[in-house]
């Protein structure tokens, strides 16, 4: 194993969840590399432990200690492939920052994942959860995910269509545990045009012309406005959007449309995607505090660990937050974090 890879004990993991849970895991290993990961896989096979794998921690709810071996990945890689006139493939080790690898290509005057600047985690994490902001998924550039298939034992290259990608949604989150992201290929554009139509980002950029911007002018804007309305998980600990938006029948839009006319919803052919802020807000939680964790007062997605809560006190915020929602509209919210433990 490499220097990084050294098996340790007992290891707390407040520091490595953005939600600042405090939890244990019973083993623990950095890794970086595929070797380092083949070894620490091994060794969880060989002592018969669980594993889990962890990048930054910032879609997780610990909900308890890890009986087990978790492994963090840290494999780095940041290379250029398939460069030309009109555009360039972005490589990244699944260790890499997201946000700082956004940054790198904006400011390299690649376009395609500027609007998803400032979301915290991982690389490697990234295809899981399909990460999207304003009006962009990561489904829109990616073009391969290298990872190791734990049923074969073997590293696979998965292209986009192979990924099952879908709101919020991947092949890798409905196999839980299979597959171990270590790379991404991103195709990244300098002619595309640049995605401006999110409302948010048109009213903060403005009458600036598109001509007049660049990438990493439209990911400086993404920033002001995520910061105007979210709380830095640094400053702040939170695990980002919560739930995500429902989609429901056009069917059952119109019904809440008849009854609560300023209802949020975006067309999407026969669904429409209900803004899940708007019916919490609705329910009266943004600003809810109950002395440990409760809700931003500027955004109602986020739920927020105050005070040296756990994870089943955020959970159990999370229920009754659903639970009220359910019985106003009749619209299941469904969660993004995983949980872990307990």
């Amino acid at each position: 194993m490499s220097h990084g890879a050294e098996l340790q004990e007992m290891v707390g993991l407040s520091k490595l969840n953005t939600l600042c849970v405090s939890a244990t895991a019973k083993y623990y290993i950095d890794v970086e590399s595929l070797d380092d990961l083949h070894n620490a896989l091994a060794l969880a096979q060989k002592k018969g432990h669980q594993t889990l794998v962890l990048g930054s921690g910032s879609n997780l709810v610990f909900a308890g200690d890890f009986d087990g071996l978790v492994i963090r990945m840290r494999i780095a890689a940041r290379y250029w492939e398939q460069v030309d006139d009109t555009g360039a493939t972005l490589v990244l080790g699944a260790g890499e920052n997201w946000h700082d690898a956004v940054l790198y290509a904006a400011g390299a005057g690649y376009r395609g994942i500027e609007n998803l600047a400032l979301i915290p985690g991982t690389a490697g994490a990234a295809p899981v959860q399909n990460i999207g902001a304003y009006g962009v998924e990561l489904c829109d550039t990616l073009i391969s995910v290298t990872a190791l298939d734990r049923e074969s034992n073997e590293l696979v290259c998965l292209d986009n269509s192979e990924c099952g990608f879908a709101y919020r949604d991947s092949l890798f989150k409905r196999s839980p545990g299979r597959y171990i992201i270590s790379e991404v290929r991103l195709r990244l554009s300098r002619t595309k045009p640049l995605q401006l139509g999110y409302r948010d980002l048109e009213e903060y950029l403005g009458d600036t012309a598109s001509q007049d911007m660049d990438p990493l002018t439209v990911a400086e804007a993404v920033m002001a406005v995520r910061r105007r309305k979210l709380p830095d998980p640094e400053m702040i600990p939170n695990a980002g959007s919560f739930f995500k938006n429902p989609i429901v029948p056009s069917e059952k839009f119109d019904e809440l449309q008849t009854r609560y006319p300023q209802v949020v919803g975006y067309p999407q052919n026969a669904t429409v995607k209900l803004a899940a802020a708007w019916l919490i807000d609705q329910c009266g939680w943004k600003g809810y505090r109950n002395g440990k964790v409760g809700v931003h007062n500027r955004q109602a997605l986020v739920l927020i660990n105050h005070s040296g809560g756990t994870g089943a006190d955020i959970l159990e915020l999370a229920s009754e937050i659903r639970e009220s929602v359910q019985e106003r509209f009749g619209v299941a919210l469904e969660m993004e974090p995983g949980v872990v433990g307990g």
